[in-house]
């Protein structure tokens, strides 16, 4: 194994600082930093602060737990969106999938994962309560349950389904356009807003 040695522990810091980033190996990461010593101070304060400001002032939907700048987001505070529906979707980036579509004019909740118990995570860390909470105090029609069609997809999907057998709300689930095992957030656009416009009653 080649072991890279350092001439300044202050490069070393930040290689290993952006090694830990997903897919980003060591010498990745010695690419990246050399890269931005390269850039002039400015660009790099500008990189730097957009980073912490990211982390520091970034905020989540208190409706539908989406990203957003204030504590409602753009999709939740639009008026013309259809407020009946909601897409229960894994994460933000189903979230942006779907939008990509155009195909979906109602709102959304983001529950932050899926019922995994290989991985340790259950219900109660989910956003599950929020949404049934939401179910029963806003006036909503139809569930959309957008979630991959994966094992633990599949369990969340039943999960939230019982959850909801007695509220008076139609439960829909994608058509099976997007292949079984397959991330939502792969799905190519035309796929996913044909899974979305031509959804089925959710089955057990």
């Amino acid at each position: 194994m080649n072991i890279l040695h350092y001439p300044s522990s202050i490069l070393e810091d930040a290689v290993n600082e952006f090694a830990k980033l997903p897919g980003v190996g060591r010498k990745t990461a010695l690419r990246l930093v050399l890269h931005l010593l390269r850039q002039d101070k400015e660009d790099v304060e500008n990189f730097g602060n957009v980073l912490i400001r990211l982390k520091n002032e970034i905020l989540y939907c208190k409706m539908c737990h989406n990203i957003s700048d204030s504590e409602v987001c753009l999709i939740c505070g639009d008026e013309t969106r259809d407020s009946q529906t909601i897409c229960v979707v894994e994460n933000i980036k189903d979230v942006m999938s779907v939008e990509n579509t155009q195909q979906y004019k109602g709102l959304y909740h983001v529950l932050g994962g899926i019922i995994s118990p290989m991985d340790g995570i259950g219900p109660g860390d989910l956003e599950i309560e929020s949404l049934i909470s939401r179910v029963k105090s806003e006036p909503v029609k139809e569930i959309i349950l957008a979630l991959s069609p994966t094992m633990e997809g599949d369990t969340t999907n039943y999960y939230i389904y019982r959850k909801l057998s007695e509220c008076n709300v139609v439960i829909s689930t994608l058509a099976r356009g997007v292949s079984i095992g397959n991330e939502l957030e792969y799905a190519d656009e035309i796929t996913l807003g044909r899974s979305i416009l031509n959804r089925t009653p959710f089955a057990q």
